[in-house]
C-alpha cells in the first residue's frame, strides 16, 4: 500500500478536529480556569454594583438621622426651683407674643384689637368670663391655659385687649410668691 502522503500513520488522523489541549496537565488547567474565571468575574461585578452606600429609593427611613429621631425621648421633665420668682410678663408682652396673630387682623372671627363695637358684647362677660374663654378656648381660638404663659399672664393680656376695646377692667393682682419650705 502506498500513501501519497509522506506522514507517519499516527499523524495522518490529525486534522481540523484537533483541539488546543494536548496533555492531561493542560486539561486540568482548562477545567480549573473554566470555573475560576466566571466566579472571579461575578465577584468583581457584584462589588462594582454595590460600590458605596446607596440609599433606598424614595426613603431615608434607615439613615442614621431617621433612626436617631425615632429613638429620641417622647417627653422631657423640666425641674425648676419653685423658690425662684419668675419674671412675669406684662399684658402687652403676652398680647404681642401670643394674641396679635389673630386679634390684630381679626382672623377666624377674632375681635380686632381696639374695635370697640366688636368688644362691646364680650365685655359684658366681665373679666372672669373673658379669662375663662382665653384659658379654655372659644371658637377658633385654642386654649391658652397650661402653655408657655401662666394664667396670671394670660389674665393680664385679657385686660390689655379688653381695655383697648373700650373696657375698663382692672389688671389682676400678682400672685404672692410661694413660701419656701423649711430645711
Amino acid at each position: 500500500m502506498s500513501t501519497t502522503n509522506d506522514q507517519p500513520p499516527e499523524e495522518a488522523h490529525e486534522g481540523p478536529h484537533e483541539g488546543p489541549i494536548k496533555t492531561p496537565k493542560q486539561l486540568i488547567w482548562a477545567v480549573v480556569a473554566s470555573f475560576l474565571i466566571p466566579i472571579v468575574g461575578i465577584i468583581l461585578l457584584a462589588n462594582y454594583v454595590n460600590w458605596g452606600a446607596k440609599p433606598a429609593a424614595g426613603s431615608d427611613a434607615m439613615s442614621a438621622e431617621a433612626t436617631a429621631l425615632r429613638l429620641q425621648r417622647v417627653g422631657s421633665v423640666e425641674l425648676r426651683d419653685a423658690s425662684i420668682q419668675a419674671v412675669l410678663r406684662t399684658g402687652e408682652q403676652v398680647y404681642q407674643a401670643q394674641c396679635t396673630a389673630c386679634h390684630a387682623a381679626g382672623a377666624a372671627g377674632a375681635p380686632k384689637s381696639g374695635d370697640i363695637a366688636a368688644w362691646a358684647p364680650r365685655l359684658k362677660l366681665g373679666y372672669e368670663g373673658l379669662l375663662n374663654s382665653s384659658l379654655k378656648g372659644k371658637g377658633a381660638m385654642g386654649a391658652q391655659g397650661g402653655g408657655e404663659y401662666s394664667d396670671f399672664e394670660i389674665g393680664r393680656a385679657v385686660v390689655y385687649m379688653a381695655n383697648k376695646g373700650g373696657g375698663k377692667l382692672v389688671e389682676p393682682v400678682a400672685p404672692a410668691p410661694a413660701a419656701s419650705a423649711p430645711n
